[in-house]
């Protein structure tokens, strides 16, 4: 009878370090931070896990009535439906979890303690040996219990870490000598800024920028150790944050010099509250660039940053922005003569006695503005027009962010699935508008992570959508009701509106509806974790 018991405790622990993948799963996309992680518990329904749940039962009620074969065979069959679930749920992941150092750590702790029940139930007398296995059952049944447990447990260890990983980056970056370190941070638009603002300042500078999105204090920290040599004269270390003392907490890592502050809105309200402590956290960099007595980058477009400019010394700002309203004062640095066309974008730079015109392939306003960022930072770092206009022809989309790419029977498709916030989505829409004799398709599942806001932001983006496009296709059932709730105030054929289940579900109908006279845009293509 041990013999069983221990076989089905072994079959228990295989099932449970597979089940346990869907967890680090949503805990790694939500950043390691257990709050979060919550939070994404809250929406899962509990009707998925009823049927393992009642098989779990069955097995706890078989051992504890010593029944020793089906209770092995119990577990056994918990294993062929989690283990197959569990590898093809990371197959049809929109981003796959990524098994770095700290994910197998988790699973090695996980491991030796499902492992350590089992054997401790084998060296056991039999009500004992119940009870271990019972708690192993538990684990299987409630992995985020499990994950929890192994997270905290893991802790102690996971800070040294990270400890020795910041104190390392510090080093290095005192060892750079007569480096300059930029941050750029915003609710949106920080990603652009800094791939555009690497592209011109490497036509004069050895120039390092975070790769990707890596905008947290590790992200940082890894782009210092894996990248910064010693010849390297400027780095560019994008800054994000979802709380207070966030972007203070990287600044006190990079010690930037410089600082660019793209845009506030309403972007994280779920974690930072209010509006005024995204601003709050926003200027965190600029209340350390001024300790330094280094110069800021501000969007004078942004009313937010606009207002909280007013307050600082004229000397250590310089402003930019869009100039759509000629009545306003001009910034120190703004576009005038903007047009569009299917090639990209033409406009001049002004600013500090200078007109230059550019090209570029980028589209939409925030492009712009981005654009015009970089170049007020470059032309303070003393690059000259020609540099700056070479550099903004060459410029390349940011993947996923108004990327123009040939698409499925000849159509055009604007891939936008990156940008998440409401103004960037109501360009893009404007973008598409601006592709005239075409048949115009929004693919979008809405916008996320906006608090009480997110019902009208989502209504504003289907109303811009309903206005815009011959054809709306949204994602997801639930997540489509602001939008939908939008478009039916609108005179929009209902034929024309289609709300699927999944994105595969969008490529199938897209694969029918599009031709070589479509173009069709991606906004915003949401994680696993808002899947639904």
């Amino acid at each position: 009878m041990e013999l069983f018991n221990i076989l089905g405790g072994a079959a228990t622990t295989v099932t449970a370090l597979f089940a346990l993948t869907r967890q680090v799963h949503m805990l790694q996309q939500n950043s390691y931070f257990p709050s979060r992680y919550i939070g994404w518990l809250k929406t899962v329904g509990p009707w998925r896990a009823l049927g393992t749940g009642l098989l779990t039962l069955a097995a706890g009620l078989l051992l504890f009535f010593s029944l020793p074969l089906p209770f092995c065979g119990v577990c056994l069959l918990l294993g062929l439906i989690r283990i197959p679930a569990a590898v093809s749920g990371q197959g049809h992941a929109i981003k796959r979890l990524v098994f770095t150092a700290r994910v197998k750590r988790l699973y090695v702790t996980a491991a030796l303690l499902t492992c350590a029940l089992t054997l401790a139930a084998a060296l056991t007398p039999a009500l004992p040996s119940k009870i271990l296995l019972a708690v192993l059952l538990f684990f299987s049944f409630c992995t985020p219990a499990l994950l929890f447990l192994c997270f905290f447990i893991n802790q102690p260890i996971e800070k040294g870490i990270a400890r020795w990983y910041v104190n390392d980056a510090k080093r290095i970056l005192r060892g750079c000598r007569d480096l300059k370190v930029i941050g750029v941070t915003g609710s949106y638009g920080k990603t652009s800024t800094k791939y555009i603002l690497g592209r011109l300042l490497s036509e004069r500078y050895n120039t390092v920028i975070t790769p990707e999105s890596y905008n947290t204090p590790m992200g940082v920290v890894r782009t210092v150790r894996e990248k910064l040599k010693p010849g390297t004269q400027i780095f560019v270390a994008e800054m994000g944050a979802k709380n207070v003392g966030d972007i203070a907490e990287i600044c006190q890592i990079a010690d930037p010099d410089l600082g660019v502050i793209t845009s506030i809105g309403p972007q994280h309200l779920e974690t930072f509250g209010s509006i005024e402590n995204v601003t709050k956290t926003k200027f965190e960099l600029a209340d350390w660039v001024l300790k330094n007595h280094g110069t800021v980058f501000l969007n004078a477009g942004n009313p937010y940053i606009a207002q909280r400019a007013a307050g600082l010394p004229d000397g250590s700002k310089i402003l930019y922005g869009v100039r759509e309203n000629l009545n306003q004062p001009a910034p120190d640095f703004y576009a005038d003569s903007l047009s569009y066309g299917r090639n990209g974008s033409r406009f001049e730079i002004v600013g500090a006695g200078r007109r230059v015109p550019v090209t570029t392939r980028l589209l939409g306003l925030h492009n712009v503005s981005n654009i015009l960022a970089a170049a007020a930072v470059g032309f303070h770092l003393g690059l000259t027009d020609n540099e700056v206009k070479y550099a903004v022809s060459q410029l390349k989309p940011v993947p996923h962010r108004l990327e123009l790419k040939p698409f499925i029977n000849g159509a055009i498709l604007i891939d936008d699935a990156y940008n998440a916030n409401p103004e960037g989505c109501l360009e893009a829409v404007r973008v598409l508008g601006s592709f005239s004799g075409m048949r115009k398709i929004i693919v979008t599942p809405g916008l996320v992570e906006l608090g009480e806001k997110e019902y009208d932001c989502n209504y504003q983006l289907g109303l811009a959508a309903g206005k815009t496009c011959d054809t709306v296709i949204l994602v997801g059932e639930k997540r489509a009701v602001p939008m939908a709730d939008a478009i039916a105030t609108l005179d929009f054929p209902k034929e024309q509106l289609h709300i699927v289940h999944s994105f595969a579900d969008a490529m199938a109908l897209l694969q029918r509806l599009a031709d070589k006279s479509t173009a069709v845009l991606f906004e915003n293509d949401l994680p696993d974790n808002y899947a639904g």
